[in-house]
This record gives structure tokens, sequence and C-alpha cells, in this order.
């Protein structure tokens, strides 16, 4: 019988490597490799049927009890995400894969001939256009055209696009900084390409500072730039609404409010007090709902979290739901056995019939916190600055799987309240 070897903090690092400059300023990493609870490569090829069918039931128990072994991850976050059906075979997924390449070579294309340095292995970070759509002849390098249609709607949304195409190269530099992968600009290049590619396709989303923290792992993780945008693509289905601007808000509000109403059944007390301070709103936790707490994790452990939580919230039909805007498959009576295929978050939802979906597990992990910091915001909080503070103490002091099973316990004790209200 094979194990996993026992593999060294160097080893795992070297997965991700940071710039030895930066070595004391990053977050230390608390993800271990677990014998006999992280996915292997091992466990991870031999959770395939000859044809190529996933045992995903198999696949969620390891990843929620230990995570994924970094050199398959990227894999296994396509199906977390929904890339791919458990039911489809290896000749399925290669038709699949085929096709969404050549579906993102054909847009990348058209951005090219508007914007042909997409694709070049370089990016923008000034401006290209005045804020009336003019060109700005001093900026080097072609600017492509606007493919002279004289459709007013069409040229607004091509002036629009090219007036953000700076800013995402703005932040593109200033994304995962500390890392060694992203000090070539071919690296930086496709994580522009891809962000930019999107802001043309969601013309409503277009692109919102925080993306760009969404779509880097995929980047990362998936050698293909076309994989990496489809994955990235995914994600934004569950995220998207965080991201929806209007002059007066932004989207992630929506599950800040989520948020409120949990400390209120859960604990009073600590939203009362949070109430009596002025931040009922819940604004302080704002950039851990928006970029799922990327910031409070180091790189490692922000990509152990995020399996966690995709495995805990997945649902075996979110790939066909993807795929042929089917309706949701109903739950009524779903077998025991039907229900392992789903994650443990996801399963308490199945169970109860909860369908609120701005009350995804970041909310309650987002409460998860707020509970272990009880004690101090009632003690020490006298502002909202206080409680911003306390909050922010946690970067780098949560252990992932901790913080998730704290969340679905959360989970339970909130639906279970919610029901009894309801009856």
């Amino acid at each position: 019988m094979m194990f996993m070897r026992r593999s060294t903090q160097s080893e795992l690092d070297a997965f991700y490597p940071v710039r030895p400059e930066c070595h004391d300023s990053v977050p230390k990493s608390r993800f271990k490799l677990k014998t006999g609870k992280t996915l292997s490569a091992r466990r991870w090829r031999a959770s395939f049927s000859e044809e190529g069918q996933l045992d995903i039931a198999k696949v969620l128990r390891r990843i929620q009890r230990g995570g994924v072994h970094p050199s398959i991850r990227g894999a296994v976050w396509e199906f977390l995400l929904g890339c791919y059906s458990p039911n489809s075979t290896f000749d399925d997924r290669s038709l699949i894969r085929q096709r969404r390449r050549e579906q993102y070579d054909e847009l990348k294309a058209e951005c090219q001939k508007m914007v042909p340095v997409i694709g070049s292995g370089k990016f923008l970070t000034t401006p290209i256009v005045t804020d009336d759509g003019q060109p700005i002849d001093d900026v080097p390098g072609p600017h492509g055209s606007q493919q002279g249609s004289s459709d007013p709607a069409f040229e607004k949304k091509v002036i629009q696009w090219k007036q953000v195409l700076p800013q995402i190269g703005l932040d593109v530099v200033r994304t995962d900084q500390p890392l060694m992968f992203y000090q070539t600009e071919t690296n930086q290049a496709k994580l522009w390409n891809i962000l930019s590619i999107y802001a043309w396709v969601d013309s409503d989303i277009s692109y919102v500072q925080g993306m760009n923290d969404i779509c880097s792992p995929m980047v990362i993780l998936l050698e293909n730039e076309a994989d990496a945008y489809w994955c990235f693509e995914r994600a934004m289905r569950r995220l998207r609404d965080n991201f929806k601007t209007t002059s007066t808000s932004i989207g992630v509000q929506a599950r800040l409010s989520t948020l409120s109403t949990i400390i209120k059944v859960v604990d009073p007390k600590l939203h009362q007090h949070l109430e009596e301070l002025d931040g009922g709103e819940y604004l302080f936790a704002f950039r851990m709902l928006m970029v799922l707490f990327r910031r409070e994790f180091s790189f490692m452990d922000s990509l152990y979290l995020w399996e966690l939580m995709f495995a805990m919230e997945y649902n075996p039909n979110t790939f066909l739901l993807y795929e042929t805007s089917a309706a949701a498959e109903t739950t009524a009576n779903i077998s025991e056995k039907l229900l392992r295929q789903y994650g443990k978050f996801e399963r308490n939802n199945v169970r109860t019939g909860f369908k609120d979906y701005q009350s995804g597990l970041a909310v309650f992990l987002a409460a998860s916190i707020l509970e272990n910091k009880h004690k101090q915001i009632l003690k020490e909080a006298k502002g909202l600055d206080d409680v911003a503070e306390i909050m922010g103490d946690v970067t780098g002091n949560i252990d992932a799987k901790k913080a998730c099973k704290e969340a679905l316990i959360i989970q339970k004790k909130f639906l279970k309240r919610a029901q009894q209200q309801s009856s």
C-alpha cells in the first residue's frame, strides 16, 4: 500500500515560491499535507472509472478532510467550480476542453481587433482613449479600431471597455506581488488578458477591483490561458453579484446584510453591540466577502480555504445548470446516497430546503470569525475603528479547516432557528 510521502514546508512552498525579499512580510502558511486526509495525486487518479467518470463523493470527503495536493489542484478545481460534470468521460472532457479553447481564441481575436496589445505578451497601464472616447495618440503601440460600427450602443460599449483596460493593468501590477510567478511580464499579461476579455464579454459587470484577486489563482494553477479563463468565469458565476455596482451601492452589500441577519439570529448580544457602535451594516467585513478572504490568509492557505469552501458548497448539478441554463433539479425526497455527492454545506441547505443564494459559506465563515472575536469585541470595541482593528488582527492567524467547521455549526444553528421562526 502506497502512502503520501510527508512533504517539508519548503517543498510545499516551492509550488508557489515567494520573492526572497518578501519572505518576512507575508503570512506563514499553515497548510500541511496529511496522509489519509489530503487528496493526493494517486487518490485522485484512482477516483476515475475506466471511462473517466469521477467518484465525486469520495473526492469531496478527501478534500473536506485535508484539502488538495498542490500538484493536482488545477485539475480538481475545474470539477469543483463546475467546468466539468463528474459523470463526464475522458472523451467528453476532451471535446469540451477543445470547444472552450476555440471559443476563447475567438473572443481573444475579437478583442485584439480593437486593442492589439491583447495576446501580445504585454499589457496596458495608461489610458488609450479620452473620457469621450477619442484615441490618445501619444500612448505607444497600436490601439486597433472600434470596428467601424454605426451602432451607438456598440460604440459606447467599446469606449467603456477601452477605458477600463489601464485600470486592470494597474491592478495586475499589484496582484500577488510577493509571488515569483508574477515577476515575468508574460504571466502578468495572461492575467490582464483574461480580465480584459471577461470585461468585454460581461459588460454589465465589466471589471471591478478585487476580480484580479479572484482570477490570479486560476492563472497560476492552470497553465493554459483558455482553461484559466473558463475556471475564472465559473468562479465569477458564484461571485458575480459581489461586483455588481450601481451609483449608490456595490453588490457585496447584500451579503453583508445577510451576515447581519445571521449574527442577529445566532448572537443577538454581539449584534446589538455592533448596532450601538453604528456598525449594523457590517462594512468591516466588506473585504473578507468581496475577495473571499484572500487578504486574511497566505497565498497557500487561501487556496486551501477556497477548495474547502468549493467542496463544501459543491452541487453535482452545477455543470448542467451552467451549460444548459436548465432549471435546478428538485431536491425533494432526495436519497441519502445522492446527498453524498453534495458538499457538507450544500447538503444542509438541501435537507432544510434553504435557498437564500446570498448565504454562501463565505458569509457563515465571516460569522464564525466574528463569533471567535465575540468577547474581545464586547470588551474592547468602543467604536467601528476598534472593530476593524480587531478583525484585522486575524490576518495570518486563522486555521482554515477549523474556521470552516465552525461556519458549518453556525449554519446549522441559523437554519434551525430560521425554521423555528417560520413554523
